[in-house]
């Protein structure tokens, strides 16, 4: 990725009213309230959890975030506690216990990442942290400008059904958000991943 792209990039990702504070407060206009009816399902996803294996029902991950800072990113813990922290794309499906093939399957297992959103961290929508050990996708996200904004719950990548298996498709996807990133397409983002689009 040459510099002129690149440089074509970062405006769309810094400048404007909604990049720089509408995201934000969209964010929390929506995640402070959705915090407070979540909790109760977080609450009862736990007892789940922790009923079907031993360990604790939170599950906290390093993350590549902003400008490539390193966050923790909490989920419900959906594998047991001695599998490998590897990418989602490679766990084995042997190491995801019941509770966790349903916490996966309806997303519930993200819910806690409203706390990464709070403490701005993450944004509802945007490019899907990944692993610090993910070299090959951070440097692609990094060469197209993906890196300049917060990562999200969900995604527009996610909704085209695009995972981490594939760092420069995905990167690529993550770019075309960037350049399109509005109210209007969060929320349509929003809409189609609550039913069922991610």
């Amino acid at each position: 990725m040459n510099d002129h792209t690149r440089s074509s990039v970062e405006p769309q990702a810094t400048r404007g009213f909604y990049p720089r504070l509408g995201k934000r407060l969209l964010d929390l206009c929506l995640t402070i309230p959705g915090g407070l009816v979540a909790l109760p399902v977080i609450g009862l996803a736990a007892i789940a959890i922790r009923r079907n294996s031993p360990g604790p029902a939170i599950f906290m991950q390093e993350r590549v975030g902003q400008n490539g800072r390193v966050f923790r990113c909490y989920k419900l813990r959906s594998m047991y506690v001695d599998a490998p922290s590897v990418p989602t794309h490679e766990a084995a499906q042997a190491a995801v216990t019941p509770v966790g093939q349903f916490l996966r399957r309806t997303k519930i297992d993200e819910l806690p990442q409203l706390w990464n959103v709070l403490r701005g961290e993450m944004s509802l929508v945007g490019p899907r942290p990944c692993l610090p050990s993910q070299r090959e996708l951070i440097d692609a996200r990094q060469s197209r400008g993906v890196l300049d904004i917060r990562p999200g719950i969900t995604g527009f990548a996610q909704v085209k059904g695009i995972d981490m298996s594939r760092p420069h498709v995905l990167a690529e996807a993550d770019q075309q958000y960037v350049q399109r990133m509005s109210a209007v397409l969060d929320l349509k983002l929003m809409v189609q991943t609550l039913l069922g689009g991610s």
